[in-house]
């Protein structure tokens, strides 16, 4: 932690030439990406905490860290000797970053931190939260960049386009919907900076954010022009060709900061929580902003016919990567060496091997035993845990194919398991197929379906300190607004949706016992209409993914007969979906592991 402590010690020498009182590093990129490239990993090369949320504030006396419940294990013991305190957000007691900056800043202080990094809506928070001690807020440069002398370069990965028989809908259906949405709104142009919203409106993926297929780039659009500020080396004379079709002009990358600076007399849609504060900020007084989340957030959370029936391929193609890797994990621990890292990596390369994958859709966590009490948990040599022949191993894995993206998790029982271990894996399956076997009407959120999943839990007075689902993206991003589950509203996460058909959602429960184990079994369902009547139009859901559930840890005594029902059904279509596909020696160890009980 010396090298940790060095670099602290190195921005604070930056601070003090500056007059700056603290500077604040938030885990983001230009364009408020929740996983970042390499070159955007300066809360991690300031703190050594890898999860992949947090902000770190430094100050000439302290330095914090505020996390959440994903990584309160994690981070405390990446953190520790690091002269770094843990803020656990949410926590009793525990400030906001906005509290504790008002509590130790001085009057007439300053804060530090890059602009393009913080989107407009928190900057513009502190800006009214401080502006009445007059607090300076200091925008304009990365200090961190200025320690950190190895850092990697910005990606600049190759651009491809997604054929329509993937993506269902041509891209020029998609603009001519945004600019509809845009004239309803009474806008004249729209910024746009997420990076899925524009590789889903452009039909083009690439590589610039690991496991995650999108392309640096920024947007401004018009009723008449589409600008695509962008590195013009990762196009090739297809893309090029492609985008010049679309009506679609190339611009330099960060030249968006001078075209935004430049408009005038303009209603400017985009969504300041998204859009960096540098390129807010810029933006002329004679226009005026209309602050509403991109249209094309909801356009892309609608998957089309084509879409889903992709997913449903895609996920045939995971399952039998993951059948394949219980089948061997099953047969081998304990009589050879397997560790959480090699265990990954055998897993990897089976998903790797399959027809249209593209990669993974997040890092593999592969968690033995006690490691599995951290929810993101991830196995890296220097403390990587052999798998023992007893207890619960979870693999939390997902793959990116061109017919979708993929997410699930298997808890596996390894060896002889305790009655609380099998009592808590039970309760999590139950949990998952109640939740995927649910009706409504439409209108409902995932606020008012979550207690479907936790009754199980908070019957027996336990919880788990994570939502039970997120939106998936289209060979996107694993986690995608605006649908989601969870138990009560978290205003940063943007999941409360009114939950449409066509939505892809997680549907993942856990039990986390701190020092022990942890349980966790996750599903993707898809959103779907069920019947219309008198009362209104029904929804339901359909799961996605394929995989066994463990037989062996299960504990029937705790069971209703619906509990059971709904098991083999699932089992049923697992074995009907995957058998085609395996071995004579697979297909009988799963038809023996999905039979009824």
């Amino acid at each position: 932690m010396t090298m940790i402590k060095e670099r602290l010690e190195k921005l604070r020498s930056l601070m003090a030439e500056r007059n700056m009182d603290a500077y604040m590093i938030p885990t983001s990129d230009f364009h408020e990406s929740e996983y970042v490239g390499s070159y955007f990993k300066c809360r991690e090369f300031m703190t050594g905490f890898t999860g992949s949320a947090g902000t770190v504030v430094i100050t000439m006396n302290e330095a914090g860290l505020w996390t959440d419940g994903r990584y309160f294990v994690q981070a405390a013991k990446q953190l520790e000797g690091s002269s770094i305190t843990l803020r656990k957000m949410g926590y009793p007691g525990v400030p906001t970053i906005e509290e504790y900056l008002e509590q130790v800043l001085p009057e007439g202080g300053c804060i530090g931190f890059d602009g393009r990094v913080v989107s407009g809506q928190n900057g513009q928070e502190l800006e009214d939260l401080l502006g009445e001690k007059n607090i300076t807020l200091s925008n304009e440069e990365d200090l961190v960049d200025v320690i950190w002398k190895e850092r990697p370069s910005l990606s600049a990965e190759p651009v491809w386009i997604l054929k329509e028989s993937y993506a269902g809908l041509a891209s020029s259906e998609k603009i001519k919907e945004l600019r509809s949405k845009m004239k309803k709104e009474k806008a004249t142009a729209h910024v746009l900076t997420t990076l899925d919203d524009i590789a889903w409106l452009l039909n083009i993926r690439g590589n610039d954010i690991e496991c995650t297929p999108v392309v640096l780039a920024y947007a401004l659009i018009t009723l008449d022009e589409f600008s695509l500020f962008i590195n013009d080396q990762v196009l090739n004379e297809e893309v090029k060709a492609y985008l010049k079709e679309l009506g679609v002009s190339i611009c330099p990358y960060d030249s968006i900061y001078e075209v935004v600076g430049q408009l005038k007399d303009q209603k400017i849609l985009l969504e300041t929580g998204k859009v960096n504060y540098s390129i807010v900020k810029g933006i002329a007084d004679s226009n005026r902003i209309i602050d509403k989340m991109n249209p094309t957030v909801l356009s892309k959370a609608l998957k089309n016919p084509v879409e889903v029936e992709n997913m449903k391929l895609a996920h045939i193609k995971d399952g039998v990567a993951l059948v394949k890797f219980i089948y061997w994990l099953k047969h081998n621990v304990g009589k050879e060496r397997i560790t959480e890292v090699s265990a990954q990596s055998y897993l990897d390369q089976l998903r790797s091997k399959q027809e249209g994958n593209l990669g993974l859709s997040f890092d593999t966590i592969s968690a033995y035993g006690a490691n599995a009490a951290m929810c993101h948990y991830k196995a890296v040599p220097e403390n990587d845990t052999v798998i023992e022949p007893k207890g619960l191993y979870l693999v939390d894995s997902g793959g990116q194919y061109y017919e979708g993206t993929t997410d699930v998790t298997r808890t596996i029982a390894v060896g002889p398991l305790t009655n609380t271990e099998r009592e808590h894996f039970t309760l999590t399956v139950m949990s998952m197929l109640r939740l995927g076997a649910v009706k409504f009407l439409y209108g409902c959120r995932g606020l008012t379906l979550d207690y479907v999943a936790r009754e199980p839990f908070w019957s027996r007075g336990i919880n788990y300190d994570h939502g039970t689902g997120h939106g998936v993206g289209y060979l996107l991003n694993v986690h995608e607004r605006p649908n989601g589950i969870r138990w009560r509203m978290v205003p940063e996460r943007q999941d409360n949706a009114i939950l449409e058909e066509g939505m892809v959602t997680s549907d993942e429960p856990g039990v986390y016992i701190e020092g022990s184990h942890g349980v966790r079994t996750e599903n993707l369902i898809v959103c779907k209409k069920a019947e219309e009547n008198e009362y209104g139009q029904f929804m339901e859901f359909e799961f996605l993914t394929m995989a066994p559930i463990d037989l062996e840890a299960l504990d029937t005594s705790i069971m209703t007969e619906e509990d059971v029902r709904l098991l083999n059904k699932y089992h049923k279509e697992v074995y009907e979906k995957l058998s085609p596909y395996l071995s004579k020696e697979e297909a009988l160890w799963l038809k023996e592991n999905t039979k009824s009980v």
